[in-house]
């Protein structure tokens, strides 16, 4: 017979957790997610990048016109509204590679081993292409490019461009500065008491990242195979209203994508398994 799982007394407190508790809060995180089915991880992957595809699609809206205000106020608006990405992930529940970086908190502490660990992330990624990549099919296919005479999708053109063209290096380095501000993002919301807690620490450090210009790769999943379906599909009617061609965008192709997401990848790994999660858990777990 089984004993009744025992509940933590309750003390009536309702000030936020301090970072010592944060550290165990996402440790003992870790180790949940690690030990859910492959089904459960994948369908959570999935709604993450979905949530976050909704989040690039909020920015790229509201981006659209906005070129008449200064460059950094422009950019702040798109950084604020993209933010709901990371809101319906935490708050919504779901599973995203990026802030599951911070897995590696449970993988020190010993908590989970190396097969566990890398096979939610390996399940979690997964799920995420098939959100951002599965969400930017349906926003293409419901023609919202075409919205605003077309200037919608010549903002999300641009977007992509300007991604499938930067250089290894600098992308290596925008992608892990922006995952150490989505890590901060998530372990700042691991202290939260209720959800207006967790959306007022979530939105500052995203907002920020989609302001300096820095590259998330699952956010990049959505961007990319968006702007090169307006390429290579949108109609003649939505060419000639921007007064372009898809010849001018001729940065943007596949190969660049592919690299992008693939460089991106690795520099969101690093930036927050190791200068978040592995920075936490030696200040406050390593002498456990």
């Amino acid at each position: 017979m089984t004993e009744p799982i025992k509940k933590p007394p309750d003390t009536g407190r309702v000030d936020a957790l301090l970072p010592p508790e944060m550290a165990l809060a996402c440790e003992a995180a870790g180790a949940a997610k690690a030990g859910r089915d492959a089904a459960t991880l994948v369908i959570l992957g999935i709604l993450a990048g979905a949530f976050i595809a909704f989040g690039a699609m909020f920015m790229t809206t509201v981006a659209t016109g906005a070129g008449d205000l200064p460059w950094g106020v422009t950019r702040l608006l798109a950084g604020l509204v993209f933010s709901l990405g990371l809101v319906l992930v935490i708050v919504g529940g779901a599973e995203l590679f990026t802030g599951d970086s911070l897995m590696i908190v449970a993988y020190a502490s010993g908590r989970i081993t190396l097969g566990p660990l890398l096979r939610a992330w390996a399940l979690v990624y997964a799920g995420n292409i098939i959100g951002a990549v599965g969400t930017a099919a349906l926003v293409f296919l419901a023609g919202q490019y075409g919205f605003a005479g077309g200037a919608v999708g010549k903002t999300a053109l641009a977007i992509g461009s300007v991604k499938a063209a930067l250089p290894t290096v600098q992308l290596f380095f925008l992608a892990v500065l922006c995952n150490v501000l989505v890590c901060l993002a998530v372990w700042m919301s691991f202290g939260a008491r209720s959800a207006t807690d967790k959306v007022m620490v979530i939105v500052p450090p995203i907002a920020a990242f989609v302001a300096a210009g820095f590259e998330h790769s699952i956010a990049n999943l959505y961007f990319l195979p968006y702007a090169l379906a307006i390429k290579y599909w949108a109609g003649s009617e939505f060419w000639t209203a921007i007064g372009r061609s898809a010849a001018d965008y001729a940065a943007l192709d596949l190969v660049g994508a592919v690299h992008n997401v693939a460089v991106a990848t690795i520099g969101n790994l690093i930036g927050g398994s190791l200068m978040v999660g592995a920075v936490y858990w030696f200040v406050y777990l390593r002498r456990r």
